[in-house]
Parts: C-alpha cells; sequence; structure tokens
C-alpha cells in the first residue's frame, strides 16, 4: 500500500509567499490542520524548516493528533549534537509514542554558514553520513565510543539509559539529494529516498542510479516524492488556478527566488531550475515540460517547485505513472493546506493509495 503525507508549516494560504496571500496560522490554526490531516487519513505529514522550529511544532501537533499521524521533521544534521537530537527523538517517541521519522535536509552551502556551519558541497554530506550513522545508533539503544573526522564522542547514550528506543532499528530517515554524493549517502544509510517531480524518463534515471548503489550495499530503499497539486474538476480550471499564481505573484518575489540561483549549490534545486530558466512567462502553460508537469512553483516559493496541474483524472494518472516507476511514498501539498487537504483527500488519495481506477 502506498503510504501519503500531507505538509504543515505556518505560511499558509492561497498564496503564502505574498503577505497579501496569507492567512494567520496560530498555534490553534496548525492544530486544527494536523487534526484536519489526520482524520482525513493522510498517513503523516512533514514539518519544514520553516520559520518555526521543528521540535515545538512537531510536539504541538503530535498533542492533537492519533498514534498512526506520524510527523516528518525535516532536520540539518551538523546544526545540532547528534547526542542531543537522539535524546530529543527519544523522549519525543516516550511522550507520544513510536511515529517519529527525520528528514534530513544537508540544505545550501550559503545558508548554512548563517548558522556557523562552513562546508562545501560535498563535505556536508561526509558530515551527514557520520552524523546520521551516530543518530540511527543512539536511537537504537547503543552505547558507544566513537572517533569520526567531525566527532569523538566518549560513552555516547549513556546519559539517557532510561529512555529505551520504542522504535527498532531507530527513527526511520527520509532523505533527498540528487548529487553523486547525496546518493552515496541515501544508499548507505536512509530508508526513504525522496525526489522532487521530473519528468518521468529523467526521473527514471535517477531512482535507477539510486536502486543500483544501493544494492551494491546490499540494502533497498523504498522511493517518495514530494510535489505541489493543482488540481480541479477540469483541464482548464486548473491552469487557470496556475495562472492565477503568476498574477499574484509580486515582482519582488521573482526577483528573489531568481536571485537565489547564485547560493544554491543543491543539485535537486539546479535540476529543477533548468525546468524553466528563470524566465517567467505570460501563462502558466508555456512551461510545461510534460504532460501536466509544471516547474514553475519554484518562481515563488523555495523548496520543492514543480506541480502537477491538471483534472483529477489527470492527477491520478501522473501519480499512477510515477507509482509505476517504483515510487511507494508521496509527501503532497497544495494551497491553502488545509482545503487543498480536504480535495485531495477525497478525489485523490483513494486512488493513489489502493492503486485502484
Amino acid at each position: 500500500m502506498t503510504d501519503v503525507l500531507w505538509y504543515i508549516i505556518p505560511k499558509e494560504g492561497p498564496y503564502p509567499w505574498e503577505s497579501d496571500g496569507r492567512r494567520p496560522a496560530d498555534l490553534g490554526y496548525l492544530q486544527r490542520l494536523a487534526a484536519a490531516v489526520d482524520g482525513l487519513g493522510f498517513d503523516g505529514a512533514l514539518l519544514a524548516t520553516d520559520q518555526y522550529d521543528v521540535w515545538p511544532l512537531g510536539s504541538a501537533l503530535a498533542a492533537v493528533t492519533g498514534p498512526t499521524f506520524r510527523p516528518l521533521l525535516a532536520v540539518h544534521p551538523g546544526l545540532t549534537s547528534p547526542v542531543t537530537l537522539a535524546k530529543q527523538a527519544l523522549t519525543f517517541q516516550h511522550l507520544f509514542g513510536p511515529r517519529l521519522l527525520f528528514n534530513v535536509v544537508n540544505g545550501q552551502t550559503e545558508a548554512l554558514r548563517r548558522f556557523g556551519l562552513h562546508l562545501e558541497h560535498d563535505e556536508r554530506y561526509e558530515l551527514s553520513a557520520e552524523y546520521w550513522g551516530i543518530v540511527r545508533r543512539l536511537t537504537s539503544g547503543e552505547v558507544f565510543d566513537h572517533r569520526g573526522r567531525f566527532y569523538d564522542l566518549k560513552d555516547a547514550g549513556s546519559d539517557f539509559r532510561d529512555l529505551p528506543p520504542l522504535q527498532e532499528g531507530g527513527v526511520p530517515l527520509w532523505f533527498g539529494g540528487s548529487s553523486p554524493a547525496g546518493i552515496e549517502v541515501a544508499a548507505e544509510h536512509v530508508d526513504v529516498y525522496l525526489t522532487w517531480a521530473e519528468p518521468t524518463a529523467q526521473l527514471t534515471e535517477k531512482l535507477d542510479r539510486v536502486r543500483e548503489r544501493a544494492a551494491a550495499r546490499g540494502r533497498s530503499l523504498k522511493l517518495g516524492l514530494r510535489l505541489h497539486l493543482i488540481v480541479r474538476d477540469t483541464e482548464e480550471e486548473a491552469w487557470a488556478a496556475a495562472d492565477r499564481l503568476l498574477d499574484v505573484t509580486s515582482q519582488a518575489t521573482y526577483a528573489r527566488q531568481l536571485g537565489a540561483r547564485g547560493e544554491n549549490d543543491g543539485e535537486g534545486w539546479q535540476r529543477q531550475f533548468r525546468q524553466h530558466g528563470g524566465r517567467v512567462p505570460a501563462r502558466a502553460r508555456e512551461l510545461e515540460t510534460s504532460p501536466n508537469l509544471w516547474p514553475g512553483m519554484s518562481l515563488f516559493r523555495p523548496g520543492p517547485g514543480t506541480a502537477v496541474v491538471g483534472s483529477t483524472e489527470q492527477v491520478i494518472e501522473r501519480l499512477t505513472e510515477y507509482r509505476a516507476l517504483g515510487v511507494d511514498t508521496f509527501i503532497l501539498s497544495a494551497n491553502p493546506l488545509l482545503e487543498e487537504a480536504y480535495r485531495v483527500a477525497e478525489s485523490i488519495l483513494p486512488t493513489l493509495r489502493h492503486g485502484g481506477r
């Protein structure tokens, strides 16, 4: 059965990258959103590295959701000690049950320097491999010494012996990285390999490479897709909604997003950027790269910038094509997050989860 998660961040509204398209999202609203996502049958939600720290947000949402709602917390390796992170994770398990997931985010070199982490692209992945190896062992209940390139630990885990792990094998790791270094980290350490949407031929090549590298290490991975949806009753209505996003977006937002290319050395972002080349079209469909696939979201917002745009039947068809490539996990979003969670749950989720037509 396919796993389907939603997306929860405090920047909420019909076009939240603009101040007039954003609605207030206080604690009560975010808890209502999480409860709705849980009640609608999604398997959890990705909590991204947005304006709120994921730990208090994840705790607040876990407190109002049931045991099948899995918070996927985005974490930058290196910004928190791996020992501290492991203790936080074990504490979370004991308070809210064995449902925590980690989304490994390696970020961009320039952005991480603002947090005091000065590493180049491939060094970030070297740190990630060491960091998550430590976290995995600690959240599995081990106590050990470790001496590596980045960490020198003595009796790691001894300070929280009274917090035995509740998730066998440690907290599951979800991770996306398109560079050779990123794929090697995925092959060795992660449970679910995540990718942003791309045309199927291009995506097939990458997923085959991931499978090959994992198999070389005697491992197999689940494959996940992070994807935005613009789904309406008809194809015309869906593309009109995409046109509306172009119309309401300010020149300042376009300039900020397109100007960010210089400091973004992530291969996944660059692959995404190449789909539109920094061009703001007069009409959304001018950027359609393959049937119903639209990379225009990255003109507005950071992170995954590709959307599937179309009627309910077309969106189901595109997602079914991705599932045929071996994708068995989807992280979906649409704006506004609250109302669109209902739309997607009612129109897309039953078919996507069970594979029927």
